[in-house]
């Protein structure tokens, strides 16, 4: 019997069939006009079509039962891109390109196969080249180096990676675990038995925007009167410059968290809490403190050194109203800026790894680290029920009961329903990441990342 499907969250349970079932589901999102505009704007010049429908049944079902498989006690993971490979420049390589090695003949295309190349194509660094010739079924023609800079879109950082083709790739993490991708963008994952698409950006959203906004118009501000102070000529910084960057560092926490497979509990109060929350209050204790010197905001500093030094080496006296932003930053090759976006890194790294003592790390919305081992008061109200965010302003919800979830959710729900100003982000032990907030009258929670690439 097949199970039911849930349009509006993008969840599919299926019956025993998984391979079929996520084809079909892949082949249904291909129906719809606007996700394909979206994977290819130019959709009839672009030259991309899924394969038939037989043949990617294949290639998925193959790719499943090699994940069964084991190498070595390890779970089987690598990533395959179908794509001839004549289609690769021969004389490209990262970590600003992709490095083409073709077998001296064709690969069967099987569990076995994948299973044997799996220890030699690293999942970080390398991807299986196959190739579906007509009337012949897939082969595998070589290996494709693409380095490590892809991890950036998923991790956080600025160091930007070659863009991947318009072309079918998979990755397959574990047993079961497979997604399948047009290009960089995931169509569908497989996990459990459970078919997912990706939900939208909440870092994206407007009420992160907003709820930030004071914090980065002061960042702002400290940046024009250092521009001012300088008697040079400095270029204009996007204004969504320092936002963008602040963004970036919480995706970094969030991933190394998720990493770690302990799980984590990040809360960020309003920047007016922190005299509060620091002494007796109602709402939590913090165990380890941090006092009140520059050390605690050092990722607001290096924010701001960021800022200014982005317009101070992109100043240009012929062009005084020159405008820099993200893009200048992420293809830089100052040292001064790597230095920099080194720092924010480790600052990240240390945020994260103050997760693992039980209890929450402790932030302000300017980013100040305030402390860890952050216990909330079991005094507040329980919370029975809490919306389930379907889309990325929380516009549409659907009510969940908060018994199924563990400690940590449901200390972040009774925290956000007594702070509203207050936002939780819980990393559980099985990566799947919540964000918390009270919104629209109710505590509410946005799935992040549980629809990505299953245990990467």
């Amino acid at each position: 019997m097949r199970g039911h499907r849930v349009i509006n969250s993008c969840s599919v349970a299926t019956g025993h069939s998984y391979p079929k079932d996520l084809v079909s589901f892949i082949f249904e999102r291909w129906q719809d006009p606007a996700f394909v505009e979206r994977l290819c704007p130019s959709h009839s010049d672009c030259g991309f079509q899924l394969p038939e429908r037989s043949v990617l049944e294949q290639v998925i079902s193959t790719c499943y039962q090699a994940s069964l498989m084991r190498e070595e006690e390890r779970p089987v993971m690598f990533r395959l891109i179908i794509r001839d490979s004549h289609l690769f420049p021969a004389e490209e390589g990262p970590p600003t390109g992709m490095h083409r090695l073709i077998f001296s003949r064709l690969r069967p295309f099987n569990e076995y196969e994948l299973h044997r190349l799996a220890p030699a194509a690293d999942f970080y660094r390398t991807l299986i080249g196959i190739t579906l010739p007509p009337n012949d079924g897939a082969q595998i023609w070589g290996l494709l180096h693409s380095g490590t800079r892809w991890m950036h879109a998923v991790y956080g950082g600025r160091k930007t990676s070659p863009p991947l083709p318009v072309c079918l790739v998979v990755y397959v993490t574990g047993a079961g675990q497979i997604s399948v991708c047009i290009g960089s963008e995931i169509i569908a994952s497989l996990n459990g038995g459970q078919i997912n698409c990706p939900s939208l950006d909440v870092f994206n959203s407007q009420w992160i925007a907003k709820s930030l906004a004071m914090v980065h118009s002061e960042t702002l501000e400290l940046h024009h009167k250092a521009r001012q102070e300088s008697g040079r000529v400095w270029a204009n910084l996007d204004p969504d410059f320092g936002s963008y960057l602040g963004q970036q560092a919480v995706r970094r926490i969030i991933s190394v968290i998720r990493n770690s497979h302990h799980g984590g509990l990040l809360v960020y109060l309003p920047e007016e809490m922190t005299a509060e929350i620091l002494k007796e209050n109602r709402y939590m204790s913090i165990k380890y403190q941090f006092l009140e010197f520059e050390s605690r905001q050092r990722f607001r500093t290096l924010t701001l050194k960021v800022m200014n030094t982005m317009a101070e080496i992109h100043g240009d006296p012929a062009d005084p109203d020159k405008v820099v932003g993200w893009q200048d930053y992420v293809t830089s090759k100052n040292d001064s800026i790597a230095l920099l976006d080194e720092a924010i890194f480790d600052v990240a790294h240390f945020i994260a790894a103050l997760s693992a003592v039980d209890g929450a790390v402790v932030i302000s919305k300017r980013q100040e680290l305030l402390g860890f081992g952050g216990v909330i008061s079991g005094d507040l109200d329980s919370v029975g029920m809490v919306a389930h965010a379907l889309d990325t302003e929380g516009a549409r919800t659907e009510p969940v009961l908060s018994e199924g979830v563990g400690t940590r959710h449901r200390a972040a729900y009774r925290l956000c329903q007594r702070l509203h100003e207050a936002i939780a982000i819980v990393i559980s032990q099985d990566e799947s990441v919540q964000i918390v907030k009270w919104h629209n009258g109710a505590v509410t929670y946005w799935d992040q990342v549980p629809t990505g690439v299953p245990g990467f």
